[in-house]
Formats: structure tokens, C-alpha cells, sequence
């Protein structure tokens, strides 16, 4: 699941004098993101592993009912990551092209991850977050709903492409169904399906069915929960309780941790980033 050799992670914030001592003598990171781990302990827990913050509100009983170190990074490896977003003349991150439908898609050999999710469930706005290290990408974001009308295909240097999905639900595509459902039963180089799902409103009839497509075809997908910023604590708690069973006991093909985000205050993006590299092979 993990990439192999990944640190234990969030224990690690303890040691973060000589984890920031490591890194800056490697010349493994950034200097934006040795900035983010001189931030407070707390800041930066949730900042990196906001779904173990979750768990500092769970009574003990209840905190085996989450699996909340299945993926568990070490600050190291999340810069890792990071480089691998991280724009350079020798890494250059691009919009590649747009298709309808499948035949039209480039004809890439890289691995490839794709988001899908409900029209306004903030997925584009998610994919700009991941590549705000590489600013001269544009990302298309609208404030209204189903603004994705085809496939919108990014390469990240030379390790994996990135496939913005239409959204589904209000103001669909009316060939959405044969556009996404051929992609993911004939997309050979698809490594794995990020399923964003509103933390605010939880899971819908229409990502039901994007769930039972992405199971009857046995896809590799995980569960993103977006828009965290916009849930209050209890809130928060309450939806990924309900989703993390519905997980656990609906789903055979999904990946057992979830992935809260917010593309606002970037909760959760050095994590995802660092999933992404792991499951594309870009880790190892």
C-alpha cells in the first residue's frame, strides 16, 4: 500500500529539530517547506496529518474504529514528494491535452492517477492545491457547479500524469457515463482512483454510483474527503466516523485510510502529494 521504506510519520513531529537539521544538510526539500515544519507542533499536525487530529477528539474505545496509519509518511518522505510537484527545468509539470472520449486521450505510458467526484465538490480547486508548486499551471476553477466538461490531462515531469474528471450530478456531461466509465474499465496505465467526497454533506446517491463503478470493475480507489475547512470539529468527526464504516463494510477495492483535505488552508495536500508519488512508484 505504502511505498516500501516509508517512516513511521506523525510521531516523528517530536523529533522535528533534527528532522529540519537532516533535511536542510540533504538538500531534500524546499525552502517553503522548511518553513512549514518550523511551524508549532499542533499547526503542523494538522497542517500534515489532519485525520490524526481528528483522532485527538476520539474517546480511546473508539479510536481503533479508524485506520489512521496504514499510510503514515515521515516528514522526509513528504518532502520527497513535494519535489516531485515541485516545478523545475528539469521537472516540468504541464497541461498535456483534453479528450471526450477515450480514443482521444493522449497516449501516455506513465502511471496516472484521476479525480472524480460530484459537480462542486471542490476537485478542481483540489488539483490546483497539489500543483501550487507549480504555479505557471492553470487549472481551471469556476464557482459553478459542473464547470469540468471533459477529461483534462497533466503530466508531472517524467514519474505520472494527473486526469481532472468531469464532475457527475448537476450539469453533467450527457455522455458522462460512457466518457468516465470506458476510461476506467481501458485506462491500463491507471494506477489508482481519488473519489472526492464533501465532507460538509458526506456521501450521496450520486457518489454511490460512482462507488459501485469503481468496485464492479475491482479499481484501486481512495476516498477524499474535501472542503474540511467548512466543517466544524463535531461535524467533521461525525462524517468521518459514518464514512470510515460505510468503508469498512461496504467496499472491497477501497483504500482503508481516508484523506481528509482543505484546498484552502492546504490541510492534508503535503499528504495526498505524498500518496500520489508513493502509488505512481516515485517513492521507492
Amino acid at each position: 500500500m505504502a511505498a516500501p521504506g516509508l517512516r513511521l510519520g506523525a510521531e516523528r513531529l517530536f523529533e522535528m529539530p533534527a528532522v529540519l537539521e537532516r533535511l536542510s544538510r540533504s538538500n531534500s526539500t524546499s525552502q517553503a517547506f522548511a518553513e512549514v515544519l518550523r511551524l508549532p507542533k499542533q499547526q503542523l499536525r494538522k497542517l500534515l496529518y489532519p485525520l490524526q487530529e481528528v483522532e485527538r477528539f476520539l474517546a480511546p474505545d473508539r479510536r481503533q474504529d479508524l485506520h489512521l496509519r496504514i499510510f503514515d509518511p515521515s516528514p522526509e518522505d513528504i518532502a520527497r514528494a513535494d519535489k516531485v510537484f515541485t516545478a523545475t527545468e528539469g521537472n516540468r509539470i504541464d497541461y498535456v491535452s483534453s479528450a471526450v472520449r477515450i480514443d482521444h486521450a493522449p497516449d501516455l505510458s506513465r502511471p496516472e492517477v484521476c479525480f472524480i467526484g460530484r459537480s462542486n465538490v471542490g476537485k478542481s480547486s483540489l488539483i490546483k492545491a497539489l500543483f501550487s508548486l507549480a504555479p505557471e499551471v492553470e487549472v481551471r476553477v469556476s464557482k459553478k457547479p459542473g464547470h469540468t466538461k471533459k477529461m483534462n490531462f497533466f503530466k508531472v515531469g517524467k514519474h505520472f500524469t494527473v486526469v481532472d474528471m468531469p464532475g457527475y450530478g448537476y450539469r453533467a456531461p450527457e455522455d458522462f457515463v460512457d466518457m468516465v466509465e470506458t476510461y476506467l474499465k481501458e485506462r491500463r496505465n491507471l494506477k489508482r482512483t481519488f473519489l472526492l467526497v464533501d465532507s460538509v454533506v458526506g456521501i450521496q446517491k450520486t457518489d454511490n454510483i460512482a462507488i459501485e463503478m469503481c468496485e464492479e470493475f475491482a479499481l484501486p480507489y481512495v476516498i477524499v474527503l474535501t472542503k474540511i475547512d467548512k466543517s466544524s470539529k463535531g461535524h467533521l468527526l461525525k462524517q468521518v466516523l459514518q464514512i470510515q464504516k460505510f468503508v469498512n463494510t461496504k467496499t472491497q477495492g477501497c483504500f482503508p485510510q481516508l484523506f481528509p483535505v482543505s484546498a484552502v488552508t492546504f490541510s492534508g495536500i503535503h499528504l495526498l502529494r505524498c500518496f500520489i508519488a508513493s502509488v505512481t512508484g516515485n517513492l521507492d
